[in-house]
């Protein structure tokens, strides 16, 4: 069965500039790793979900919303008859092999560039590099803050030595790098005491953090002194500095990642000048819209919320786009693991915004041009230019 083109699988009729504005290629500004290797059934299944965990006896991870897109988009993308069984669809995953998986479905999504997060460095996964060789396109690295604090702790320095430690590599990563990222919402929850920590205070807690280097950071003081060391680097190089926000794994406390708990960094940072992205946000998607349409320097997105909400995701996006300015929404797939997550951001991308714009077209809210020309900033255009591509 031939593939299904970016344009074919937009669900209302638009405009041909409209169209051809949701069908160009996209920056897939916050994404990770997907895996190399051949999977088996218990492992493909964990990577559908944010659960972490094996469905209940008797069920499947592929009775979810994203499961169902996965055998009516990604399905085609392999040659197989949309909505085949589970289990067709992973015998014809295993006869292609992973590496041949992995090109049709990320080159199918239509992206120009991936940003990665290389937080989650596994021999398993794919390299950014990788990413862009094997999508056909451009691929930078978008370096995890905690993973080179996590870095500097087990290095064997005193207290003192951490601290000019992390500012020194965190400049040397930040020199190869298009962005920053914190998961400071699993590590402590984005409610944190906003201000720069004193250096007496973060000489103590370093003191305290050394003393078993190899637990996760947590201490809330050195969380801050990362975030207000990144703002520094960040200043420095012009470039953003991402939060990851709202839905997630089990690790993390959901109420924690509300973005508006960020108010008070967002409010001190803004001399520094550097853009502040909130990725994915979801439920919290009307908090970051807020939080965009008020500061200038707030960009944000609903990532992975629109492969996990699938058939949905017009409904995600229509809350986003009641409030955010349309120079400061952009697109990102966040898969990790499976190219078919890649593949679904996209498609659900392009078709909740279809919908939407089409939406506002019929109600004469919006010209034509109007619509053509959001739906080119939130694909790549706003990206592009916050990212410096």
């Amino acid at each position: 069965m031939p593939e299904i083109r970016v344009d074919d699988a937009l669900p209302v009729p638009l405009p041909d500039p409209v169209r051809a504005a949701l069908a160009a290629p996209m920056v897939d500004h916050h994404c990770h790793g997907v895996r190399r290797d051949d999977l088996s059934r218990s492992e493909f299944e964990i990577l559908i979900t944010e659960a972490g965990t094996p469905a209940p006896p008797g069920t499947t991870h592929f009775d979810t919303p994203a499961g169902l897109g996965i055998r009516r988009w990604c399905a085609p993308v392999l040659d197989l008859e949309p909505h085949v069984s589970p289990a067709v669809y992973l015998s014809r995953r295993a006869e292609l092999g992973a590496a041949e998986v992995n090109r049709r479905l990320l080159r199918r999504a239509g992206v120009a560039a991936f940003l990665v997060d290389t937080g989650l460095d596994r021999p398993e996964l794919l390299t950014a590099a990788e990413m862009g060789r094997t999508g056909g396109a451009a691929a930078d690295e978008v370096v995890r803050l905690e993973q080179v604090e996590q870095e500097v702790a087990v290095a064997g320095l005193s207290a003192v030595g951490y601290v000019k430690a992390l500012r020194e590599e965190l400049a040397a990563r930040a020199a190869r790098a298009v962005g920053l990222k914190s998961i400071a919402a699993y590590r402590c929850g984005l409610g944190f005491d906003p201000s720069r920590p004193s250096r007496g205070a973060v000489i103590a807690a370093a003191g305290r953090r050394l003393s078993d280097p190899k637990e996760r950071l947590t201490d809330p003081v050195l969380v801050r002194h990362l975030l207000w060391a990144a703002v520094d680097v960040a200043r420095e190089r012009s470039l953003p500095l991402q939060f990851h926000c709202g839905f997630g794994d089990t690790d993390l406390d959901l109420h924690a990642a509300d973005p508006s708990l960020l108010t008070g960094f967002i409010r001190a940072v803004a001399p520094a000048g550097m853009p502040v992205v909130l990725l994915h946000c979801y439920p919290f998607h009307r908090q970051a819209a807020y939080l965009a349409a008020v500061f200038p320097h707030v960009y944000a997105d609903v990532g992975l919320a629109l492969t996990y909400t699938a058939g949905g995701s017009a409904a995600v996006l229509r809350e986003m786009l009641e409030l955010v300015p349309f120079h400061k929404q952009m697109f990102s797939s966040d898969c990790y693991g499976l190219a078919e997550l890649c593949l679904l951001g996209a498609v659900y991308h392009r078709r909740g915004l279809a919908r939407v714009l089409a939406e506002r077209i019929e109600e004469g809210e919006w010209s034509v041009a109007d619509a053509a020309r959001v739906a080119h900033m939130i694909g790549s255009g706003n990206a592009r230019r916050v990212y410096r591509l």
